[in-house]
């Protein structure tokens, strides 16, 4: 048995990780799950947006699989998500965004998996005025030799390990020339390790236009985590976007999987949050803990239902279904 955290969050979150969890369930897979909360909906019961008993859950037990999360104003953080990221140094973002099937999208056989490093950069929200009359602002991007081998060596040992033919690593080098200059130059040295793995470099506005015209060119992208943040969503862009793509934040010894998409406060309770991308999310988990039989089981089940079954489907992706529908439709197949 597995012992799994389990944060459903705000918002849509609850709902979907239902949807989420009762598949696993029907897919029999064997998970114990520590349900403990975050966010916004804890901050107003507690004051604190992630109590310390979940902090000391996450400790002992490593894994996580959470539902979109509210940052409530004035709670003292920039983001609840990237203080969870850095607290337990999960510092690669792994975002897959993958055609699937009867899912709008002008493109089709998109299979990019992109690396994020999530601790460094500009998002350690290291900034200050310059004077008093807060009229002139600076903020300071941190990139260091150790953080960007740890993601490089990420993303070469994933497409070594799983078939993938070229990494390229995204950049902007020859404006920032010590950041991601220096992502540039380890990138450089870790590709040689990995001689039967294509390395590409590209600028990341060339990189961003390259990508609208033809992304099925790509394979593993790696880059800093500002440049990771903006191109991983534009990439969900081409599948169709973040409804249908999953997240995965893991570091040495502990992992974080994810919806990235917000916890949708308009439509919390309709019934009509689409569940897929947590799914996905959770099916990087059972990879991630050696359940990859389960995990390919229920993605066939979701393409079965993505293909045969659309009315059961949210109408976000053009279904006129619930989420219920949704989840009943994936389990009916897992059963059968």
């Amino acid at each position: 048995m597995h012992n799994i955290v389990k944060i459903p969050g705000d918002g849509i979150g609850t709902e979907i990780t239902k949807s989420v969890t009762d598949i696993l369930e029907a897919a029999k897979v064997d998970i114990n799950w520590i349900e403990v909360k975050a966010g916004e909906g804890v901050f107003k019961e507690t004051g604190n947006p992630i109590p310390d008993e979940t902090i000391e859950t996450i400790e002992k037990h490593r894994i996580v699989l959470k539902g979109p999360l509210t940052t409530p104003v004035g709670a003292g953080f920039r983001s609840i998500n990237v203080a969870l990221r850095q607290k337990f140094n999960l510092y690669s973002n792994i975002r897959p965004a993958k055609s699937v099937p009867n899912v709008g999208s002008r493109f089709s056989g998109v299979d990019i998996v992109l690396f994020r490093e999530n601790t460094q950069g500009l998002y350690i929200g290291k900034e200050h005025w310059v004077d008093d009359a807060e009229k002139h602002a600076e903020s300071i991007a941190v990139v260091t030799e150790d953080a960007s081998r740890k993601i490089i060596t990420a993303a070469f040992e994933y497409a070594k390990k799983n078939g993938r033919k070229k990494v390229t690593l995204v950049h902007k080098a020859n404006i920032l020339k010590l950041t991601t200059g220096l992502f540039l130059k380890v990138g450089e040295e870790v590709s040689k390790n990995y001689p039967d793995v294509e390395f590409q470099d590209l600028i990341v506005d060339n990189m961003a236009m390259q990508m609208v015209l033809n992304p099925n060119q790509f394979d593993v992208i790696v880059t800093t985590n500002l440049f990771g943040d903006i191109l991983s969503d534009l990439a969900s862009g081409l599948v169709g976007g973040l409804g249908v793509t999953g997240a995965a934040n893991i570091g040495d010894d502990a992992a974080m999987f994810e919806a990235v998409h917000g916890s949708a406060p308009d439509i919390a309770g309709k019934g009509i949050a689409n569940p897929i991308a947590l799914l996905f999310s959770a099916l990087m988990m059972l990879e991630y803990i050696g359940e990859n039989r389960a995990a390919e089981k229920i993605r066939s089940a979701v393409y079965a239902v993505l293909q045969d079954h659309k009315e059961d489907c949210t109408p976000d992706i053009g279904g006129s279904g619930t989420t219920e529908s949704f989840t009943e439709a994936v389990c009916d197949i897992l059963r059968d």
